[in-house]
């Protein structure tokens, strides 16, 4: 069935996965299908969370069929995915004589620094591990995603050299990134003091915490302790 489910469409393929996770998720006939699948999500630049926990899994009951290359994939897939936790679900289920490898290691060490937010200290990482994260498409792509994320969770104002460090971009090139992000999320270019540039991020209830919901959403005082007393 593998080489059937490969010559189909990706959504035709995205189904029948489905249905044999669906069907039998604790078969290891459909592990080459699931193999094939991390494959056509890496060509395709789609993911399946459900998919790739469940080959995991089945590589726990086969260790002998499991490909370090497909597992690595899963693992850049699931860094792409922040902030979602997926990382540490797909990591939970590798085991630790797996993890101690190199590529392992590095993919474990870029996880911490994007969990911590030292991005620069990502992007050093990731340059000198090219052949690991360059063979996933989309992933630059992604980590600059989640870190536009992070600091639209942290700043106001942001100055163009820390969004410049967090998504590794400079030049004409920030220029054309921040064209982009004024047209279409609202983002606002200041000068700041002497020569630098401040990007405003739209306000949101994690850097303008006056937006968080009224404590009128919350369950009034008064309701409070007309319950404690009955309580006692």
């Amino acid at each position: 069935m593998g080489r059937e489910l490969q010559k189909q469409p990706q959504q035709e393929m995205a189904s029948a996965v489905e249905q044999l996770l669906a069907v039998n998720p604790y078969n290891p006939d459909i592990l080459p299908d699931l193999e094939n699948y991390v494959n056509e999500q890496v060509s395709s630049e789609t993911y399946s969370l459900d998919a790739n926990l469940c080959l995991l899994r089945l590589y726990q009951f086969e260790p002998e069929r499991m490909s370090t290359q497909i597992v690595a994939r899963i693992l850049v897939k699931a860094l792409m995915a922040m902030p979602a936790p997926d990382f540490s679900l797909c990591l939970f289920l590798i085991p630790e004589r797996v993890q101690m490898e190199d590529q392992f290691k590095t993919l474990i060490i870029l996880s911490h620094y994007l969990e911590t937010g030292k991005f620069r200290q990502f992007w050093d990482e990731a340059s000198k591990n090219r052949h690991i994260v360059e063979a996933v498409p989309g992933f630059e792509k992604a980590i600059q995603a989640y870190a536009v994320h992070v600091l639209s969770l942290t700043y106001q104002k942001v100055p163009r050299s820390v969004l410049a460090e967090a998504i590794n971009i400079e030049g004409l090139s920030l220029d054309k990134f921040l064209e982009h992000q004024v047209a279409n999320s609202g983002w606002i270019l200041e000068k700041g003091h002497g020569k630098g540039q401040l990007i405003v991020i739209p306000p949101n209830e994690f850097n303008h915490p006056e937006l968080k919901k009224k404590s009128s959403d919350s369950i009034p005082l008064e309701h409070i302790t007309r319950i404690f007393p009955i309580l006692g």
